[in-house]
């Protein structure tokens, strides 16, 4: 047999999440072509990954013929630039959040279906090892019935991290849940299962008149097989990102999954089961004084050219993403905003 033809990638959008996703397009296939509407980005990112440079992504669209498209633009442009990718030919990895808007991921997913293209949505945390052989236990019945759960986000996020940028505006990014937690948000779909009824306190402590959100909230989640969970985020914690963690509670098991970006197994004790031979996780997303989620991307294209290639199953499809949304959706449709006296 001769060797397998690697994809071709086009990525929209050359941020800083682009040069992770750059990185690993150069291990799984070609990076032939990028855009973004700044003309300085577009030009040193196509000379450092030696392809060709847009300014509209229409153009790309028009002229390209590569496998994959990459969305790597601001939050609230997810949805037109997966539309016109998938409208195009082309199949798409999303970034995460899908979109803002519910109705936006419906219309994503059925475009895709119409399009017969896959839609990938960028979920890494889900290949954390603890996420992982926690989820694996969950699967195996290891724990019982979930009973309840509760989620820790408490990071970091300064003046200077939201200055000159789309981040911390509503139309672009949307909130402190879709910018920073929805990863974690993710999870809780993921491991628990479809959340039923949500609502929340929220409020703008320490970033006012830098973002147009809250800065901190706490909500309360009914899940439909009947488990409680608690949120409780923040990105006030002093000077650094504190905790990312995630706490089940099960009929035959509790665990924690903590550390900054739950990449520790921190607490276990389930019914004659141990986890145990982890591997490391990768280090943490490094965008200069912040660190976001563990950086994952690897495996997300390693996912992407296995399914294209007929070699696996989509580790995270547009119904996850739009399930993610959805959870944000209910917390923010259903919360009162407070004011600290």
């Amino acid at each position: 047999m001769g060797k397998e033809r690697l994809l071709d990638f086009a990525l929209i959008g050359c941020g800083r999440i682009a040069h992770r996703h750059a990185e690993h397009i150069a291990n799984h296939g070609n990076l032939v072509a990028v855009c973004d509407i700044d003309k300085v980005k577009v030009a040193e990112f196509s000379e450092k990954y030696n392809a060709k440079g847009y300014i509209d992504h229409k153009d790309l669209l028009a002229s390209e013929k590569v496998d994959v498209v990459s969305i790597c633009t601001p939050n609230g442009l997810h949805f037109q630039h997966t539309i016109h990718a998938l409208k195009g030919g082309f199949h798409v990895l999303c970034e995460k959040p899908m979109a803002l808007d519910v109705d936006e991921c419906g219309q994503m997913i059925n475009q895709s279906l119409k399009a017969n293209k896959r839609l990938f949505i960028v979920k890494q945390n889900r290949f954390n090892p603890p996420v992982a052989a926690v989820k694996n236990a969950i699967d195996q019945g290891r724990f019982g019935k979930i009973l309840s759960v509760q989620l820790n986000c408490f990071w970091n996020r300064n003046e200077a991290y939201y200055e000159n940028s789309w981040k911390g505006t509503k139309v672009y990014d949307g909130g402190t849940l879709f910018t920073q937690f929805s990863h974690f948000i993710d999870l809780l779909y993921w491991m628990v299962g479809d959340v039923k009824s949500a609502s929340g306190l929220l409020g703008n402590y320490n970033h006012e008149g830098i973002v147009e959100f809250e800065d901190n909230g706490v909500a309360i989640l009914e899940f439909h097989n009947g488990a409680l969970g608690t949120i409780n985020y923040t990105i006030n914690a002093h000077g650094k990102n504190m905790e990312g963690s995630l706490t089940i509670f099960g009929e035959k098991g509790t665990v924690k999954i903590g550390g900054q970006y739950l990449n520790e197994l921190e607490y276990q004790n389930i019914e004659d089961f141990i986890i145990e031979g982890l591997p490391p996780g990768n280090p943490a997303n490094n965008y200069g004084q912040y660190f976001g989620s563990m950086s994952n991307h690897g495996e997300v294209y390693k996912n992407v050219v296995d399914v294209l290639s007929g070699k696996g199953e989509i580790a995270t499809n547009g119904f996850e993403g739009l399930k993610t949304v959805e959870v944000i959706d209910k917390i923010y449709s259903n919360s009162r905003e407070r004011k600290i006296k």
